[in-house]
């Protein structure tokens, strides 16, 4: 297919008429929800910041690798010939669109579809602009405007967390998703021990009130606390607490910190920049959701999907559904 008949295909997905300016269609610029606003704004502000990064090809090459350990592929050639069975695939909260456009490369026979609620999605459509079957939609995930069952493939990766009620968003990726061969990927971001999870909904509150100039000083202050903690090379044997969720056994102070009280990332191999970007995505949205494992299995049974894949980890919880 060609760039035309891809487009006209794109058409056919929206419950209605959509203005296609090149390779980018605007459906909604604001939310109605303060909250779902300001996360907008964190992330246009985060992704204008780090497109200038040259740093940014290190973090997606390490995302693309972890892409297909939380989904279930033993190989970026096993995760092409899934999706080359796929006619449509639809990237919920695409950033920078870096994996939409790794779906386009590795399915050049699918439309890929990238949508994301801030400006990067503009910014997507630029870098990618000559990419032939891949699109892009300035728009709410959690309201797509998309007809039912039309996705073959769902990916919602890193992204449903920061959504107004991630519970509604699940439903509505769910509803686009293909009833017959179709999968919905979705990543959830997972609880932490008590006084974290306290600190971090306590303090999320107090940065809504912080300038964007001083959450970028906040974040690169947590990034230089991470740094100095990781230098300190010291590991301890730390008792369990089941009370406050804290785990035993032999960690690095830095990581008790991060996992146990404040996020303070520091990576040395992905660099400065990224790791200051990291912090900012974590305090800066409004919305920012975190799940337990049962809760995340209960969502997918609430929308009567079964699990393909799943995977856990102290990060998250991620996986593949399709339905019953």
């Amino acid at each position: 297919m060609n760039r035309e008949q891809f487009a006209n295909k794109l058409g056919l997905c929206f419950d209605q008429p959509v203005h296609l300016d090149g390779n980018l269609i605007v459906i909604n610029q604001l939310s109605k929800h303060v909250n779902q606003q300001h996360t907008n704004e964190a992330f246009s502000d985060k992704w204008e910041r780090y497109e200038q990064s040259d740093e940014k090809e290190g973090l997606f090459n390490y995302q693309l690798n972890w892409y297909l350990k939380l989904y279930g592929f033993k190989s970026e050639n096993e995760f092409a010939l899934f999706l080359r069975t796929k006619s449509v695939i639809f990237d919920a909260g695409c950033g920078l669109g870096y994996k939409a456009a790794w779906f386009a490369r590795l399915a050049p026979q699918a439309l890929v579809i990238g949508m994301d609620f801030s400006n990067s999605a503009n910014q997507a459509a630029l870098i990618y602009n000559e990419v032939p079957n891949l699109f892009f939609v300035k728009g709410d995930i959690a309201n797509t405007s998309l007809i039912n069952s039309c996705i073959d493939y769902t990916n919602c990766d890193q992204v449903i967390m920061h959504t107004e009620n991630p519970i509604a968003t699940f439903a509505e990726l769910a509803r686009i998703t293909a009833r017959n061969n179709g999968e919905l990927a979705c990543y959830f971001y997972a609880k932490k021990a008590l006084p974290r999870e306290l600190l971090d909904d306590h303090f999320r509150s107090k940065c809504t009130t912080m300038s964007r100039s001083e959450l970028w000083t906040l974040s690169e202050q947590l990034t230089e606390l991470g740094k100095r903690l990781s230098a300190l090379n010291i590991q301890f044997n730390c008792p369990e607490i089941p009370a406050l969720g804290i785990k035993g056994g032999e960690i690095d102070i830095q990581r008790f910190i991060y996992w146990n009280f404040m996020k303070c990332f520091w990576n040395g191999d992905l660099g400065v920049e990224t790791s200051i970007v990291t912090n900012f995505d974590w305090y800066s949205p409004s919305n920012a959701r975190r799940f337990s494992e049962l809760e995340v299995r209960e969502i997918v049974e609430l929308n009567k999907l079964i699990i393909t894949f799943f995977h856990g980890e102290e990060a998250c919880y991620s996986g593949r559904f399709v339905h019953i």
